[in-house]
């Protein structure tokens, strides 16, 4: 799944591990996020949707990863 979450959390200046405590999961969890090798779950999209204050949907796409 193509995500956004690497730009929106950059724009705000949040190292990953910032924004993981933010989140309540690992840097590590942030990063597989970020780099597709791990899907969120709907209540962690819903947490991520709600900390950038937008929708899932303009957050994560569900179409083929990028290469």
């Amino acid at each position: 799944m193509n995500n956004h979450l690497r730009e929106l959390r950059e724009a705000r200046g949040w190292s990953q591990g910032e924004l993981g405590e933010q989140l309540g999961v690992s840097r590590q969890t942030v990063n597989a996020i970020e780099t597709g090798k791990y899907d969120p779950s709907l209540p962690l999209a819903f947490r991520i949707a709600k900390l950038f204050r937008t929708s899932i949907e303009a957050i994560f796409d569900p179409g083929e990863p990028e290469q």
